[in-house]
């Protein structure tokens, strides 16, 4: 019975990787965790920042690294690379977690110890689902389910990250060359390398602000996407984007009128990251 339980992961094992900028003082915590101190959670917080604002903890529990470099796919990749849990949790510095959020990872972990990412649901502020999620679990997410993940929902396996050395594309992200689809290259990533993307739906955590893709112009977005679908199916990349148009056209995101506006627009991104490509291969 004892060797059966060593394989099993505990609640000491999550470890909460937060990405923020310019704090001087751990009382942005505070709203994170309104049913529990922070100091009680396992928290390695990335505060990308300059020399004059910098950021300690008193917590044994809690660590921080000042960082002077800016992107937020950075500051994610700099947290895998120093995290020390087994199970790491994507975190924003505006979400707020729900209680029992741990020990809904942990069961889930349990369940499917070889999990290279295990994603969870988001609420907004009013409580309503974030948005549309599969009613039953995933034992292996397709390429719709890994499209629609936001980083809040994403939990990984720290021995698997290590075994396949997959990092967030630092092109993509905020404060990177094109500001979204992050996410989805990382997960497709480790899809690529044949490991196993689980979906539990299950609530851990409540976004309560508006996301910042939603606030980008049609044009902006499909610029984004071109750059993103080629970067993930390369020459394939023009079919995707006809999925994504048919898909935003019935579910009334887009209007006829603006629709060579945004197949324009992605050619643009898909040329960009075409010359970005050459240009880091010479």
């Amino acid at each position: 019975m004892e060797d059966k339980l060593e394989g099993f992961f505990t609640e000491t094992d999550v470890e909460i990787l937060i990405s923020t900028m310019n704090q001087d003082s751990l009382d942005f915590l505070v709203p994170m965790f309104p049913f529990l101190h922070f100091s009680n959670f396992r928290i390695l917080i990335i505060n990308q920042t300059q020399i004059e604002t910098i950021l300690e903890s008193e917590y044994a529990n809690i660590r921080v690294i000042n960082s002077f470099e800016k992107g937020l796919s950075k500051s994610r990749n700099l947290a895998l690379e120093t995290a020390q849990g087994k199970i790491l949790l994507i975190a924003d510095d505006d979400v707020i977690y729900h209680e029992g959020f741990v020990a809904k990872i942990i069961n889930a972990y349990n369940q499917f110890p070889d999990a290279a990412a295990i994603n969870f649901c988001a609420v907004k502020s009013d409580g309503s689902l974030m948005k549309n999620y599969p009613k039953h679990s995933k034992t292996n997410m397709n390429a719709f389910d890994v499209f629609n993940t936001s980083s809040i929902e994403m939990t990984l396996n720290k021995a698997i990250l290590d075994k396949t050395k997959i990092r967030f594309d630092e092109n993509f992200g905020l404060g990177g060359m094109f500001e979204m689809g992050e996410e989805a290259i990382f997960l497709f990533d480790l899809k690529n390398k044949k490991q196993q993307l689980v979906f539990e739906p299950e609530v851990i955590v409540k976004h309560p602000e508006l996301t910042s893709s939603s606030k980008k112009s049609i044009e902006e977005k499909y610029y984004i996407q071109g750059a993103l679908y080629t970067r993930i199916f390369k020459r394939n990349y023009i079919y995707w984007i006809f999925v994504k148009l048919f898909f935003d056209l019935k579910q009334h995101k887009i209007r006829f009128g603006k629709l060579k506006s945004a197949l324009k627009n992605s050619k643009k991104g898909h040329q960009k990251f075409e010359k970005l490509q050459h240009g880091n291969k010479k």
